[in-house]
């Protein structure tokens, strides 16, 4: 049996998987030997089939096919392979059950944890059975009628939704320090603890900062950083309180909190993730906030509750494994006073404008998709505004006035988590699972299917494209002409934007425990925040200058926020102001 390896959460997994079904035969503890039907099952990106002779065969989307044998006692099987990963080579039992034309397993005992991962908790369907998806209930609750916002004032030196206007990462005329230190205090104006657990980056409008957190009633809960290949999800399913603070941003003074949500959680997370992993966004009247499967929440930018909208359930996680669930990250963006989502799930998969006013729906467009974590970007073009997603199947353009699919680019990767960013008249759309990782520079204005052919790397839409090169996590930089590409691993890539010529690559001289910020920039600076607390400085420009490290004292997952001289750092417990003090 061959070892593989499959990227898929937010890891590397070496994996071999074995499993089987058949549905016509309702085991029993009465019955000492059920015999499995030879017809085809399907789970996931998986479908197998037994012979009723005690072989199986099994063939997933992208794995190589896999053999083995089967025997069963009762409602219980045992399947067996050989030349597996490393405590494959045993047998694995399992418990089963047929309900109607359903089968699932539990596992009873196995050693080999790749088989154990793909069979446990699984249930299959036969292979030509359509999957009938009930339709999504969405739910609106509104608030006490208002007959006036507060006055959003000037939006000049702020950041309202992920990474800042249009997800761009840049904002100038900041004079930042190059030192600072979380645990010293040097160059920290304020620091504010924030209770719970988010990965949600801050948001600045005016003199207000908001952030969003998950607290937990368990009082260990925590997540697990590194470069890891674990898909679990976290056993904490504890009751939580979904919280939005606003703060002063000149003193870190809490201005006031809401509570949006109390309850058990409706969805898992992966255990490298929070049950507040989206970031808010802001016009200046007012603050939106998605818990996931908790809901979409709006207030003013003074706390008072305006609406909220339930979405259901959202189930995102491994598309070749639905077992393993994740949790969402996509952040909601307001653009026109359309509060604009990206849902893509195991289920079903859509983008959703809401009327930031009221939140009723103003469009919706049903999506075929896999689950997907990027955030969605909104900026004007000549021929009018365009809306990009990253996702699986397609990155995709639309009209966000109506939500009009305009264009779609195929070859993406199976895992998508990066933003699209539009720069110098160009977008850029980036993935980082394997094999494909593709970095794409799309022109605006495009229409129809995009998709290169084969052995092709540019088009008349297309103005060059990479495989192998693609962040996993972090959202692509693009300043002063170069685009940034910065790998989970530690790995910095520069291009010229508008040729794809490489500029440099760089391993970082501080890895740790990985990347999964995004980088931001100012002022002719880079700033790059690796998971152990470490912010490295790297200079802008055509030769990769390491200008300094400064260490925050505590775990970094959040990407920072700039705002009139100040860079706002989201830790895991902590919110600091870095800036020179006067």
């Amino acid at each position: 049996m061959k070892r593989f390896a499959i990227k898929i959460g937010l890891g590397l997994f070496a994996a071999v998987v074995v499993a089987g079904a058949g549905l016509t035969q309702t085991a029993t503890a009465q019955q000492p030997t059920a015999q499995l039907p030879s017809i085809p099952v399907k789970f996931g990106a998986f479908v197998a089939r037994f012979d009723p002779g005690g072989t199986f065969t099994l063939q997933g989307q992208g794995w190589p096919a896999l053999n083995g044998t089967w025997k069963s006692t009762g409602a219980e099987i045992e399947l067996s392979m050989s030349g597996g990963p490393g405590g494959c080579d045993g047998a694995g039992r399992y418990q089963f059950r047929v309900d109607g034309s359903r089968l699932s397993f539990s596992v009873v005992s196995d050693t080999c944890t790749v088989r154990r991962m793909i069979i446990d908790n699984s249930t299959w369907i036969p292979a030509t059975e359509t999957v009938t998806r009930p339709p999504r209930n969405i739910v609106r609750t509104a608030g006490k009628s208002t007959s006036s916002f507060p006055k959003p004032g000037t939006g000049s030196g702020s950041w309202p939704s992920f990474r800042g206007p249009q997800a761009s990462g840049i904002a100038e005329q900041q004079n930042l320090p190059d030192r600072w230190n979380g645990k010293t205090g040097e160059n920290i104006l304020w620091r504010a603890p924030i209770p719970g657990l988010a990965h949600s980056s801050p948001i600045v409008w005016g003199k207000r900062l908001f952030v969003t957190s998950a607290v937990s009633s368990e009082p260990h809960a925590s997540f697990r950083p590194g470069l890891y290949g674990d898909g679990d999800a976290s056993k904490d399913r504890s009751r939580h309180r979904w919280i939005i603070y606003a703060l002063d941003k000149r003193t870190g003074k809490i201005l006031w909190e809401r509570s949006a949500h109390q309850g058990e959680p409706l969805e898992k997370r992966h255990i490298k993730s929070t049950y507040a992993n989206s970031t808010p966004a802001t016009d200046g009247r007012i603050v939106v906030a998605w818990f996931g499967s908790e809901g979409v929440h709006a207030y003013d930018v003074n706390g008072k509750f305006l609406w909220k909208v339930d979405l259901g359930r959202l189930d995102l996680g491994a598309y070749d494994i639905p077992t393993y669930e994740w949790g969402p990250a996509s952040s909601p963006i307001i653009w026109n006073n359309f509060v604009i989502v990206q849902c893509d799930t195991q289920t079903d998969s859509f983008l959703l404008a809401l009327d930031a006013a009221s939140g009723k729906t103003v469009w919706k467009t049903d999506r075929e998709e896999i689950p997907s974590w990027g955030t969605p970007t909104v900026v004007s073009t000549s021929t009018g505004p365009e809306l990009v997603t990253n996702a699986s199947n397609f990155i995709r353009g639309y009209d966000p006035r109506t939500g009009k699919e305009l264009w779609r680019l195929g070859r993406s990767s199976k895992i998508t988590a990066p933003t699209p960013i539009f720069a110098d008249g160009l977008f850029v759309v980036v993935s980082g699972r394997g094999p494909e990782r593709p970095i794409f520079v799309v022109r605006p204005d495009s229409r129809g299917d995009l998709t290169l052919p084969d052995g092709k790397t540019n088009s008349e839409a297309i103005v060059w494209s990479r495989t192998g090169r693609g962040s996993y996590m972090p959202t692509p930089l693009v300043y002063n002409g170069i685009l940034y590409v910065l790998g989970n691993n530690g790995l910095f890539d520069a291009y010229d934007l508008k040729s794809g010529a490489e500029v440099y690559r760089q391993r970082l001289p501080l890895v740790g425990s990985g990347f999964s910020a995004s980088p931001v920039a100012a002022d002719g600076k880079i700033y790059l925040s690796n998971e152990d607390g470490e912010i490295l400085v790297v200079a802008a420009g055509q030769k990769f200058t390491h200008v300094g490290t400064n260490t925050m004292g505590e775990l970094l997952m959040a990407t920072p926020a700039l705002s009139e001289g100040v860079m706002y750092v989201r830790s895991s417990a902590s919110l600091f102001a870095i800036g020179r003090k006067r």
